[in-house]
């Protein structure tokens, strides 16, 4: 098996513990949670392959992908029934999804001749679909959305541009994908240490119109 084949069975797995975990305290069923772990697993993947017209998408044309996500599910299922895990896990899992999904994805393009703007868009919708996906299902605001979240698209925007730059020096090479997969992780995980976040929009209210008085008449004698 190679690496890169390793990184993404690796990937499936953490992204679907991920959905399982997102599904703490919502109520759900086990074959609800199975659809949360598939839909993280899979989800910015399958979006990626049918925006460059991979078809069959790569989960349908290997069985061991969906495989591997459905077992960790399960198992992380059976567990959490039973305790309660920290919500570190949660984000842990999610940031070390987030990495490899965005590098795989960046990866994936530039293979199938995408120009490297192009790639690097298609590794972050790899990286930030899925969990969008599984949190608009669970009824919340998706993590890429919440400013509480810090540096989460961000993140793989920075560690996709990272490849697509280095890629263009040692196309090919396994540690491309692992250099920059830790560019992700260290910006996600500093954002998470220190709060770093991107400034927040606020519209400016326009300020209340003062009271117009009425002119003054000449007053008859």
């Amino acid at each position: 098996m190679t690496t890169l084949r390793l990184l993404e069975h690796f990937g499936i797995g953490v992204s679907a513990l991920a959905g399982v975990l997102a599904a703490r305290g919502k109520q759900v069923d086990l074959f609800g949670v199975l659809v949360l772990a598939l839909v993280s697993a899979f989800g910015g993947g399958t979006l990626r392959d049918l925006m460059l017209g991979d078809t069959p998408v790569a989960w349908l044309r290997d069985p061991a992908f969906p495989l591997n996500a459905a077992l960790v599910a399960l198992a992380a299922f059976a567990v959490t029934r039973r305790g309660q895990l920290p919500g570190r896990w949660f984000l842990a899992a999610d940031a070390f999804a987030l990495a490899l999904f965005t590098m795989i994805g960046v990866q994936k393009a530039l293979a199938l001749k995408s120009a490297p703007v192009i790639a690097v868009a298609m590794g972050v919708i790899t990286g930030v679909a899925g969990g969008m996906v599984r949190d608009v299902l669970l009824g919340e605001i998706p993590l890429v959305f919440r400013r509480e979240i810090y540096l989460y698209a961000t993140a793989a925007f920075a560690g996709a541009v990272v490849f697509a730059l280095v890629n263009e020096f040692a196309p090919g090479a396994t540690w491309n994908l692992l250099a920059s997969a830790g560019v992700t992780l260290a910006l996600r995980f500093a954002g998470i240490r220190w709060r770093l976040a991107l400034p927040v929009y606020h519209a400016v209210e326009d300020e209340p119109t003062p009271p117009q008085s009425k002119p003054e008449t000449d007053k008859q004698p």
